[in-house]
């Protein structure tokens, strides 16, 4: 798993206790499972902007942005980039369609 996923998730476990006061993961955490999902919502939405605009570093900021606050909310449910990368190589190969295809009816 790439470096600075593990270093990021180590940094949100550490923080999630902390005093609200002086950490903004502390902060989300203490809201709750609602905060923690309308954020992903509200990056979400400012990413597809940057996409639409076509400005590089923008789409980049954003994506930066939303990745960190699904590992949030990843942390939030007691899981981490792993699982998430474990889920990608298990596609690794597949096409959309079949995999897609291979999914329990919901």
């Amino acid at each position: 798993m790439p470096d600075i996923l593990v270093r990021l998730g180590a940094a949100i476990e550490a923080r999630k206790g902390a005093d609200p006061a002086s950490s903004y993961v502390a902060k989300l955490f203490a809201k709750g499972e609602d905060a923690i999902l309308k954020k992903i919502g509200e990056e979400a939405a400012e990413t597809l902007l940057a996409a639409k605009d076509g400005d590089k570093l923008p789409i980049v900021r954003e994506t930066a942005d939303l990745w960190f606050h699904c590992l949030v909310m990843l942390s939030h449910y007691g899981l981490s980039a792993a699982d998430v990368l474990g889920e990608l190589e298990r596609r690794e190969g597949l096409s959309g369609l079949q995999e897609k295809a291979m999914r329990p009816p919901s």
